[in-house]
């Protein structure tokens, strides 16, 4: 059953056309990679899914409902959140707090709760608080809580962004190079929480990413993208072998030894 539908997404840039006519479709349950060397329209068409971009041409349909001209604040309390290429994390905030924050879209307070300290309030503050800890505790970063979020390891502010994405409740998790500067330890915790997410915490994550390793790991589909295109698109088997995917993203001698890996 498809969560997220996506036909025809077309998006330019002046004269420079970053994706073309791109279909994609996003099943309950799964993992799916989005990969393609840089340039190839990735960061792009996660931006016009989280209402950073408009499109130019094409429908998104979430749900079965349409998400064409959406906010990116109507998309989150849809059911869509994401995380970045570059850690955006506030450093100077704990590791507990930035979990709150984004749980904001979540909270049902009015003006008058907040300016009076209604009983509301606290409830819901203590609800949250609660809420932060468990998923701090999802992404091993329990005992933490208190710790400046900028003195974390590099791996464990990844995991303390995909916590905090956690915290909006998403049905749809997209990533954005998650196992970025990770070592094959830290790329290892990774996979094993992304596959525990699913089914539990939400129903289907998107990445993208260029490890290979994890891609082959833990993707049950892999979408292709070479300029703006879809060139190729199937399990990661599928896409291993096909001769478009080796041309164009890795090279023959690359792709192989990640292939033998």
């Amino acid at each position: 059953m498809a969560l997220l539908e996506v036909h025809g997404l077309t998006k330019r840039f002046g004269g420079l056309v970053a994706l073309r006519d791109v279909d994609l479709i996003i099943e309950e349950s799964n993992i799916a990679a989005l990969i393609g060397p840089n340039g190839a329209g990735k960061t792009t068409l996660f931006n016009i899914l989280t209402g950073l971009y408009r499109a130019d041409q094409g429908k998104i349909r979430f749900q079965s409902r349409s998400l064409s001209g959406s906010s990116p604040d109507q998309i989150t309390r849809a059911g869509i959140c994401r995380t970045f290429q570059n850690i955006r994390l506030f450093g100077e905030m704990t590791v507990l707090e930035n979990v709150l924050v984004g749980m904001h879209s979540r909270i049902p307070l009015s003006l008058s709760d907040v300016l009076f300290r209604a009983s509301r309030l606290r409830a819901e503050e203590r609800q949250a608080t609660a809420k932060a800890m468990e998923l701090l505790g999802l992404v091993g970063l329990q005992g933490s809580e208190g710790v400046w979020a900028r003195q974390l390891s590099y791996g464990e502010q990844r995991r303390l962004e995909v916590a905090r994405a956690l915290a909006s409740q998403p049905r749809l998790l997209l990533l954005d190079e998650p196992s970025a500067g990770m070592n094959p330890s830290e790329a290892q915790v990774l996979m094993s929480l992304l596959r525990n997410l699913v089914g539990t915490h939400v129903r289907s994550i998107l990445l993208i990413e260029h490890n290979m390793r994890v891609v082959m790991g833990i993707s049950d589909r892999v979408t292709v993208l070479d300029h703006g295109e879809k060139i190729a698109e199937g399990t990661p088997d599928e896409v291993r072998i096909d001769a478009r995917v080796i041309e164009a993203y890795l090279g023959r001698g690359k792709w192989a030894g990640h292939a033998q890996g």
